[in-house]
């Protein structure tokens, strides 16, 4: 069986991954050519800027930081060089977890062995991942914690999914949800929700049967909607759909360092493990994907029902040390303003109830997303 070594971090370092859409500014549909936009890069951000699964999207990374706003720092450099060869060739970056109106079946795979072998190994549930989210990595110091907090932070996961939803069309129709995204996504065989596990050996056993058994080829092949990633030494949050601008993506992140720094420093005073039903934790994240920012959650402590609104203000109260000890204050508090306002899903809505037309919605959001 293989051994996994988690490459601990001494503090809670924050990195960031964006899925980008790829589209053509004439029709604003997605376009598939990743390969030939990264091919125009410079060469200092080209190892930051990478291919995904489909030819319409491509994933921007920033480095191991300290700070959120390093981050954002070290993000928009990496954007503004990106919409910059976006623009030469008449292309924009779509900044939402679906496409209002392109098609799946129109997207091209990238041609990678990893990724054909994807495709023949999942079909038509890998071929129509045409989605784009957005993933937080957080320090932690061990192996055990880090399981331990992907435990407990579950709890939360539908709260950030709520603040995220930017995902309601699919194949040009309003699919009635906030989140079509986590729908998809819940359809391949190891996304979603994590199963519990107590320790890091627990966790090792795990992907090792999965791998001899033939149910995945490697570990890179396991998406939860938070895992540990024993490479970077984190805890990923991979819950969240793509917000609509740098500002919201840097508050959801503060908020997920904040978080994982909070559990990790109750683990360490040795506070018992909260048993949080996962039933109600897929309860909590149906209604995020059906109503976004306007659900109603049950609070997995006492039971009661809270707006997403209550939630946060009872979680900033809580965390507003946290953001202090982690420089990282002002983005936290600006989740507030998330919470108080329409989600994507619904400014998305909004745009094409007042056009008519879904290409205004691409248009209109491209052009407010850039980062200057």
């Amino acid at each position: 069986m293989s051994k996994f070594q988690f490459h601990s971090n001494a503090s809670q370092t924050v990195g960031v991954e964006l899925e980008l859409g790829i589209v053509d500014t004439d029709s604003f549909a997605l376009s598939s050519r990743s390969s030939e936009l990264l091919l125009t890069l410079p060469g200092d951000i080209s190892e930051s800027c990478k291919h995904e699964l489909m030819q319409s999207c491509v994933e921007v990374i920033s480095g191991v930081c300290t700070t959120v706003s390093e981050a954002r720092e070290d993000l928009s450099g990496k954007l503004r060089s990106l919409q910059h060869s976006a623009d030469n060739l008449g292309l924009g970056l779509w900044w939402g977890a679906t496409h209002p109106f392109s098609h799946w079946q129109d997207q091209v795979v990238t041609d990678d062995e990893r990724y054909r072998g994807l495709v023949r190994l999942l079909q038509e549930m890998a071929r129509r991942l045409i989605t784009f989210g957005l993933h937080v990595h957080v320090g932690v110091d061990s192996g055990d914690k880090a399981v331990m907090i992907c435990d407990r932070i579950m709890q939360h996961l539908p709260l950030l999914l709520a603040l995220s939803a930017s995902s309601p069309y699919w194949e040009d129709r309003d699919t009635g949800l906030h989140s079509h995204r986590s729908k998809v996504m819940e359809g391949l065989p190891t996304a979603g929700l994590p199963t519990l596990m107590r320790n890091w050996s627990e966790y090792v056993w795990l992907v090792n049967h999965m791998e001899e058994t033939g149910f995945i080829n490697t570990i890179r092949e396991i998406w939860w909607d938070v895992r540990p990633h024993h490479n970077f030494g984190t805890v990923e949050v991979r819950m969240c759909d793509m917000p609509g601008n740098i500002d919201h993506v840097c508050a959801l992140a503060a908020l997920i360092q904040c978080l994982v720094k909070y559990l990790s420093d109750r683990i360490d005073e040795g506070t018992y493990q909260f048993d949080c039903h996962p039933m109600m934790v897929r309860q909590n994240k149906w209604r995020a994907a059906r109503y976004g920012v306007a659900a109603t959650l049950v609070d997995t402590f006492d039971y009661s029902e809270r707006t997403v609104a209550e939630i946060v203000e009872r979680l900033l109260n809580k965390l507003r040390g946290v953001a202090q000890d982690l420089n990282c204050e002002t983005e936290l508090m600006m989740v507030r303003e998330i919470a108080g306002r329409l989600d994507c899903a619904d400014r998305q809505r909004q745009i094409f109830q007042k056009t008519g037309k879904r290409e205004e919605i691409v248009k209109q959001l491209i052009q407010q997303s850039r980062v200057q």
